[in-house]
């Protein structure tokens, strides 16, 4: 359960990312409550799951989720522009956050 909780504190990371740039520094209510709203939850869920999963893992993995879909997010919404090296990069992080579950499944 502490994998799932995870995942989706990663998710909501990129929610808060997300929001925070909209926000025009706080200057924009509704951005300004979804920033504040996904980061309490994603800050809860990453600490729950630290309970069973080692920080350093644990961080790792939220944080290379939050950074993925942010960047993927803003190349669908065109905020940044597309390139396959781009997609190349966000590939290989995503491999290194599911080498970083395996190798913690196996200990």
């Amino acid at each position: 359960m502490s994998w799932v909780i995870l995942i989706i504190s990663g998710v909501l990371e990129a929610v808060w990312a997300t929001a925070l740039g909209k926000s025009e520094g706080f200057t924009k209510l509704w951005p300004s409550v979804v920033f504040g709203v996904a980061l309490v939850a994603s800050m809860g869920g990453l600490a729950w799951a630290m309970r069973e999963i080692p920080t350093g893992t644990a961080y790792a993995v939220w944080v290379g989720i939050g950074a993925s879909l942010t960047v993927l997010y803003a190349m669908i919404t065109g905020d940044e522009g597309f390139s396959w090296v781009r997609m190349l990069l966000i590939i290989g992080l995503v491999g290194c956050i599911v080498g970083l579950k395996l190798v913690s499944d196996a200990e």
